[in-house]
């Protein structure tokens, strides 16, 4: 299928490794130009390196710390114009719900919604200049599903949801989508950090360690694995191609049914 992606530009925030980096492959392979994202120098160069070997498109990268007004601001100026963005900078960590103190509420919140926020302000104009555009947050089930062991991460899922919902109201009528993905449990570099850091803690094997979590922590999965990054990034491509046109306002599931509801 041809996802009509030639010659759009698209960014993804937090794309030198994980979902992020998924995407940015799946949308140059198809053709899109693309610009990734990261903290370092090194890592940007390294995943525009890797890009490149299967990229049809042209690959960019900017490197610098999104939830910081500053360096969104150097972005913009440097790529003041995009067709698609996604806003998939994100951090988790479970921690139990005494001991989130302020300051950590504060930056979940600059890190998985600010920024965004700040992007999507900033690329929104062109796009409806243009009469075309997506924006995409990649939310997650936790954004419906609150995890005890993460209400701050929850909550900030929770967010974008709704940020997404109301941006695609303020832009109803033109040919601008706006949509959130939710994610399920999903084998990206941190969640693969954390399970191999618990498995080892627990004295169990990486597979072990799986089936406990689907069958205790995760029971209503319905495919009992994590997704690959892969798996996520095939959604997001689509919902960025403009044959997507009639999605909009939605929050898409790509939770491996965690979620139980039909709805």
């Amino acid at each position: 299928m041809d996802l009509q992606l030639n010659n759009k530009t698209a960014f993804i925030s937090g794309s030198t490794a994980g979902i992020g980096f998924s995407i940015a492959k799946a949308l140059a392979d198809e053709g899109a130009n693309v610009i990734v994202n990261g903290r370092s120098e090194a890592s940007v160069k390294q995943a525009i390196k890797s890009l490149k070997s299967t990229a049809k498109g042209n690959v960019d990268g900017f490197a610098g710390d999104l939830s910081i007004a500053a360096e969104a601001e150097k972005l913009t100026k440097q790529f003041p114009e995009v067709d698609i963005l996604i806003n998939n900078l994100g951090i988790f960590e479970p921690v139990p719900f005494e001991e989130i103190a302020d300051e950590d509420w504060q930056r979940f919140f600059d890190v998985n919604v600010l920024s965004g926020v700040r992007l999507t302000r900033a690329y929104l104009p062109a796009m409806k200049q243009q009469n075309w555009g997506r924006v995409i947050f990649i939310s997650s089930e936790s954004g419906v599903q609150i995890p005890a062991e993460m209400i701050h991460y929850g909550m900030t899922k929770a967010a974008q949801i709704a940020i997404a919902r109301g941006l695609a109201e303020q832009v109803a009528g033109t040919n601008i989508t706006v949509n959130s993905v939710l994610p399920g449990p999903t084998s990206s570099r941190g969640v693969e950090t954390f399970v191999n850091e618990l498995a080892a803690k627990e004295g169990q094997s990486i597979e072990a360690f799986e089936k406990d979590f689907f069958e205790n922590v995760r029971p209503t999965s319905l495919i009992k694995r994590f997704a690959t990054t892969e798996e996520v990034a095939s959604m997001v491509c689509y919902l960025s191609s403009p044959l997507a046109s009639a999605t909009t306002g939605a929050a898409v599931r790509v939770d491996g049914g965690v979620i139980k509801s039909a709805f």
